[in-house]
């Protein structure tokens, strides 16, 4: 029996193996279409990948002249490695990150070069024994003391790669400087291929279609804004409306995705500050200045986000399961919907002004008209009967109507952030028109002359009516030629 078992199992391996065989290739095919469909979909989401892609290999392929071309390697000599070194570590995707890395690297090395120079001499002013232990003592000493200044928010946010190199570069000139003659010559190599592989990179970063961080970072915070919008627009008409049966809530029944896009705003926070940080390096391009008020975007999206959590506890009840008192909620109904798409326009209109750098003072309405609101809230919540009620089916509703009031609030200090920034960064205001969009106004032209008489003195006054031109259409609206009406008012 257990001879024959074995013999089962061989007999049942080859099959399997046959079958694997002949589905390989059909797998490995599969794998390669899925692997080209995700390349292909990476750089459709951002076309500027392809062009960086192309711009390092550029970038790589014009520093290795240093090797190819006989002249530049006679100068440079093996040393020219380091300009390909550094053209692959310091040539990022952005042009505030590239600038941020190449003058990091060049000065760091200038500076460790130097007193790496400084610290040899001193080291044989010891002798030949004290030499050593000198080197060793000065690297032990500014290597400790580097190493502990990254651990300083500002050093760790913008010099904390300079701190690397300096570290790296001053060790391996002290230390080599010990069996090296030559010094000088290999300190003055090293810089010289440094500083041209920099100077590639930030050539070709700057001016072969520049990604400015400053311009992400001036969009995304506009995105993260006018998600904020998008999900307020959306729980207005979802929260308070009703199936046929008026017994549950529509938005229970169907989730919608367009209210989930507020939770990449939740996890932002990294982004901006990076995007800041390297912004901070960059030349003044477009309307954004040398010394454009980069800071003041992360108060904003300190604020988008403070707002996004308010959001958040606020999707909880969209889906929620909890029955809630349907009389209760049809009498708060009117004012939460007015409080969501007062604080929606205002969004939308904050982040109109950011995308154009327009003045945002359009939004003050509806900032107004939502405060308002939350009084009429307030009363509504004081004039609903408690008698006879579940109280806990009025308490999700009663948290729904808390949780738009504390929204409200930070849409209110996003827009005091955005004004604040309009008024840092020059944004350009926008006359508005006196004459309203929605309904022409007849606009009343006459004389009045007056006529004397014995008893009496009558005015007659000859008045003429013509239709305005509508503020939107911006098209005077074809009508009969009006006839001037006469009126005599006797004033005896």
């Amino acid at each position: 029996m257990e001879v024959e078992s074995a013999s089962q199992v061989k007999a049942g391996i080859f099959p399997r193996g046959w079958d694997y065989l002949k589905a390989l290739p059909k797998k490995s095919m599969s794998k390669i279409i899925n692997f080209a469909k995700s390349i292909k979909k990476i750089g459709q989401d951002d076309p500027r990948r392809v062009t960086h892609s192309l711009k390092v290999g550029i970038a790589l392929t014009l520093v290795s002249l240093l090797y190819y071309w006989r002249p530049l390697y006679d100068g440079f000599g093996v040393a020219g490695v380091w300009a390909v070194l550094t053209v692959v570590v310091v040539f990022e995707f952005t042009v505030g990150a590239t600038l941020s890395k190449s003058l990091n690297r060049t000065f760091a090395t200038l500076l460790a070069g130097t007193l790496g120079v400084g610290a040899q001499h001193l080291a044989t002013l010891f002798g030949q024994k004290g030499e050593p232990i000198i080197l060793g003592f000065l690297v032990f000493i500014l290597a400790s003391g580097s190493t502990f200044s990254r651990f300083l928010p500002r050093i760790k946010a913008r010099y904390d790669y300079g701190v690397v190199i300096f570290i790296l570069t001053f060790s391996l000139v002290s230390v080599s400087a010990y069996r090296v003659e030559k010094i000088l010559e290999l300190a003055h190599q090293r810089l010289s291929t440094i500083l041209v592989g920099g100077a590639t990179c930030i050539v070709i970063s700057v001016f072969v279609c520049p990604v400015w961080a400053g311009q992400d970072l001036h969009n995304l915070v506009a995105s993260n804004v006018e998600k904020l919008a998008n999900y307020l627009e959306g729980f207005e008409g979802d929260y308070f409306q009703f199936s046929e049966d008026e017994q549950i809530p529509l938005a229970s029944k169907d989730g919608k995705s367009f209210l989930q896009g507020y939770k990449s705003v939740l996890n932002s926070k990294g982004s901006e500050e990076s995007l800041a940080n390297f912004a901070r390096w960059e030349p003044g391009h477009g309307r954004f200045l040398l010394r454009h008020p980069w800071k003041q975007y992360l108060r904003i999206g300190a604020l988008v986000r403070e707002c996004a959590y308010q959001i958040e506890a606020l999707n909880g009840y969209i889906n929620s399961d909890v029955q809630s008192a349907l009389e209760f909620k049809r009498k708060v109904q009117e004012p939460c919907t007015k409080m969501s798409s007062e604080c929606c326009k205002a969004l939308r209109v904050l982040s109109s002004a950011i995308k154009t750098m327009t003045d945002p003072s359009a939004a003050n309405p509806h900032i107004e008209r939502s405060k308002t609101t939350v009084n009429d809230l307030n009363n509504a919540l004081r004039a609903a009967s408690l008698k006879d009620a579940n109280l806990l089916a009025m308490v999700p509703i009663a948290t729904v109507a808390s949780i738009l009031i504390e929204t409200t609030k930070c849409v209110e200090k996003i827009s005091e952030a955005v004004n604040e920034l309009s008024h840092l960064a020059h944004f350009k205001y926008v006359e508005k028109s006196n004459v309203s969009s929605e309904k022409p106004h007849l606009l009343h032209r006459g004389s009045i002359k007056p006529v004397l008489d014995n008893d009496c003195t009558h005015v007659a006054i000859t008045v003429h009516e013509t239709n305005t031109v509508s503020a939107e259409t911006k098209e005077i609206p074809q009508a009969p030629k009006p006839q001037p009406t006469d009126e005599t008012v006797n004033i005896c």
